[in-house]
């Protein structure tokens, strides 16, 4: 009696918690078809039998049957619905007879020819009650699109949609464009439980939420991921297809997939009709998080429409740890922190616990593509700093009662309809392809009558080494399709007259290999991405120089060098290396700069061999100071100011008095001008200072020095390297250990055992407050190089100040104010 009770009990429950489907039947219609068919696993009934199914057609327009077989190669299951379509030439509306609520419609289009009508040639628009769905639809267009966008074989289109309907009907309408026709070979209306979507979403970028009341909804993309295509039928509430992932991530191998087949279960049973429990069985982690560097992550790139709003659902469920803070990761959604410190198993409440989240975010006008992003938060600890995800789902917002839009590389013009026939595409092809040959044959000729001049010219290069030119003739072949500003000067070479407008000397190779006894090893003071520096004499041994000499087998080359050239060339600053002069004779590129007598600052940090004399505190801030005016400098010295792409220790560098200079130009770039926010190029820097921000988004700013420059705050702090392989795993990456001490306020516990407490701890705690703030994440809470250097001065004159303090009260034991300040406080008795 008491097991029966209890069942009766369980049953009761489970009624009451399954989630409330919205009343009314479900429609599936096969158009163009007179008869009842089977196709997905369900029953669909042909739109000619309309009259006993709750649903009328306002026009017959023409029934067309497909004769050809059928390759649906999208939809597996589907193959049957599409041997008829309904064509029409004039505005028709399928009407449905449904009670108020939620509903998901989908719509499925699948091109053929019948009589004098191909569906290729269709175009026309589509909307539900007031909603429009479609506009300028052409069939072939979109199977196009889809199919170059996410690198597959698509032969058909569904669109799905999530309407809220809020009067007794839904009206389905098509309505042809001009000259044109519409067509449809099934429609599926489904009732949908109330609890699908949540009214109130989180705001990407932001802590505030968001809501999406009475807005409808289309289902831009949804994927497996880490798992299979799903079909239709794995999703028994809203027969739903999973795609696989693989075509949507920016690189496959930088995640693994994982699969657990322990009995999987809802965090709550609203969650029952959100995916299938077949979703959740499947994931992608970080393929290696043994890795040194911990700032690359798993990316999915998605190709959506601009000037609309999107919901970004993501699907989780812990399938490898089995208690809470093991695995902790960061979410980026369009390049926008979405969520931090993010533990799935805390969240589920458990490990193989399903759940989702709802993102909110705003495409601007001019952007087509949607990021998802994931990445180890390694400011917190755990075994676990790589990411996991198993599904996501991708769903554009109604916008002023529209959902429709038109495919910009299929609008021709104003006039000529842009889904026109196929043969106005084949002449337009045909058109195009013929002056494609028309340009061939013209740089063809050109190319012949260049070579036939460059034969002319041959000699001067014959002496440079295979694959690799003087500069000169590199900016001569340059100047002949570019031009340049007025203070960029364009090398000539032999024919036309010497650079006279650069600064700097030009060296003969006879005068280099006398200044460095014709390039002796034991000359060599420095080795990089461009080849060897060599300590040199000139003017008969009365200055020492540093001759830099290009290495063609190196990975930096011409560009670099030219960049270095144009750079130096306009910029002079106490804090920044000079250029002395250049040689560019039988194939050599040598630079030949003013002599740092105490080289890199890395050298002094922690070289090897050791350093002599441990730089001071006091040394180490002054030399922050110097670099931070010369980056300053860069900035903000010119129209657009310079980035300049690679600071680290080892590129500033210190003379006989430790005044610290910025070298090495070859990366550097012109910044954005007035009217831009970045500069897109490709990523480009030194390991361990990379700006995260820049890498996720190849955006580049002056925010990226600024980056940087706090990872080379916290190496002259701590002084050690950047990436130190050697130690524990959470100690590897130098940026990430100091900023975990740091937001713990307890940086003092890894500062330069050597130091020996030469510095008081309110100028330690600024300095590394500097530093956390070059680190953040998003370049635009990042302080500028401006406010970094007058943060730095402030560092400076609060050591001054206790050092002064510290004298006075070591002299005379008697403090100038008359108390003891906390900078004094950890004088130590042995001092």
């Amino acid at each position: 009696m008491k097991s029966l009770l209890l069942l009766l009990i369980v049953c009761f429950s489970f009624l009451v918690f399954i989630p409330r489907q919205t009343q009314g039947i479900q429609f599936l219609v096969s158009c163009g078809s007179n008869s009842t068919s089977y196709a997905d696993s369900r029953k669909w009934v042909g739109d000619d039998l309309s009259s006993n199914n709750n649903f009328t057609l306002s026009d017959l327009g023409i029934a067309a049957f497909n004769s050809t077989s059928v390759e649906d190669t999208g939809y597996t299951g589907f193959g049957p619905l599409y041997k008829s379509a309904r064509f029409f030439s004039t505005s028709t509306s399928y009407n449905f007879t449904v009670d108020p609520g939620n509903y998901c419609v989908r719509l499925h289009f699948y091109p053929f020819q019948f009589g004098n009508y191909n569906s290729n040639d269709s175009a026309f628009d589509v909307s539900a009650n007031d909603m429009k769905l479609i506009t300028k639809f052409n069939i072939s267009d979109e199977i196009s699109w889809k199919a170059e966008k996410t690198n597959s074989n698509i032969t058909s289109v569904v669109k799905e949609y999530y309407i809220n309907i809020d009067l007794n009907g839904l009206q389905i309408k098509f309505v042809p464009n001009l000259n044109s026709f519409a067509f449809i070979n099934a429609i599926e209306v489904l009732p949908t439980p109330d609890n699908l979507f949540n009214t109130n979403i989180t705001k990407v970028g932001s802590n505030g939420l968001t809501t999406i009341t009475d807005r409808a909804m289309e289902t831009m993309y949804r994927l497996n991921i880490g798992g299979p295509k799903l079909k239709s039928t794995s999703d028994q509430f809203l027969y739903r297809n999973w795609d696989s992932d693989e075509n949507f991530m920016f690189s496959v191998n930088a995640a693994t997939m994982v699969h657990n087949t322990s009995e999987i279960s809802y965090v709550t049973l609203n969650y029952s009709s959100v995916a299938p429990l077949l979703v959740y069985e499947t994931a992608r982690v970080m393929g290696n998080t043994d890795v040194v560097e911990k700032r690359f992550n798993v990316s999915w790139r998605f190709f959506v429409d601009p000037n609309f709003d999107y919901l970004i659902r993501l699907h989780f469920c812990e399938l490898i740890y089995d208690k809470p803070n093991q695995r902790f990761f960061k979410i980026y959604i369009n390049n926008k922190t979405a969520a931090e410190n993010y533990d799935v198993y805390e969240r589920a409440g458990g490990m193989n616990k399903a759940y989702f989240e709802d993102y909110f975010d705003i495409l601007p006008q001019q952007t087509d593509t949607l990021w998802l992003q994931l990445g180890p938060d390694s400011l917190m600890s755990g075994p676990g700093t790589d990411a996991l995800l198993n599904g996501l789902e991708i769903f554009k917002l109604s916008k002023n009662g529209n959902l429709a839009h038109v495919l910009d590389w299929t609008s021709l013009n104003g006039n000529i309809h842009p889904h026109g026939s196929a043969k106005k595409r084949l002449l337009i092809e045909e058109i195009c392809f013929a002056i494609a040959c028309v340009l061939a044959l013209i740089l063809i000729s050109g190319g012949y009558c260049w070579y036939i001049r460059g034969k002319k010219k041959s000699k001067m290069a014959e002496d440079a080494p295979p694959g690799w030119h003087p500069l000169a003739l590199h900016e001569a072949m340059k100047s002949t399709s570019n031009a340049r500003p007025s203070n960029q000067v364009v090398k000539k070479y032999v024919s036309t007259p010497s650079i006279n407008n650069r600064t700097g000397r030009k060296f003969t190779l006879s005068e280099i290999k006398a200044a460095t006894k014709n390039f002796d090893e034991l000359a060599v003071i420095g080795t990089g991405g461009f080849g060897k520096v060599y300590r040199g004499e000139i003017d008969g041994g009365s200055n020492i120089v540093a001759v830099k000499r290009a290495d063609p087998l190196c990975g930096q080359g011409l560009k670099e060098f030219e960049t270095e050239i144009e750079m130096l060339s306009k910029l002079r600053h106490r804090h920044l290396v000079s250029l002395i002069g250049y040689c560019e004779e039988k194939g050599e590129m040598i630079l030949v700069y003013e002599f740092m007598a105490n080289g890199t600052l890395r050298s002094h940090l922690y070289g090897s061999p050791p350093p002599a004399d441990v730089l001071t505190y006091k040394q180490r801030v002054e030399v922050c100071v110097g670099a931070a005016r010369g980056l300053h400098y860069l900035h903000t010295g010119s129209e657009v100011g310079i980035i300049h792409r690679d600071v680290k220790t080892t590129n500033i560098l210190l003379d006989e008095e430790f005044v610290a200079k910025m070298s090495d130009f070859g990366l550097s770039r012109a910044g954005p001008t007035l009217d831009q926010t970045h500069v897109s190029t490709a990523v480009k820097g030194s390991f361990g200072y990379l700006d995260p921000e820049y890498f996720r988004r190849q955006q580049l700013t002056q925010k990226s020095d600024v980056y940087s420059f706090g990872v080379v705050l916290f190496e002259v702090l701590c002084g050690r390297p950047v990436i130190d392989p050697s130690l524990p795993k959470d100690q590897i990456n130098l940026a990430e250990w100091a900023l975990r001490w740091q937001r713990q306020r307890s940086i003092e516990k890894i500062v330069d055992p050597r130091l020996k407490g030469d510095y008081s701890l309110e100028s330690l705690k600024k300095f590394a407050e500097i530093a956390e703030k070059c680190l953040m994440d998003e370049g635009k809470n990042r302080p500028s190089m401006g406010e970094v250097l007058w943060q730095l001065e402030y560092v400076l004159q609060l050591h001054d100040a206790y050092i002064r303090e510290r004298e006075s009260f070591r002299s005379t034991g008697e403090l100038p104010f008359g108390d003891v300040p906390h900078s004094l406080s950890h004088i130590r008795e042995d001092e």
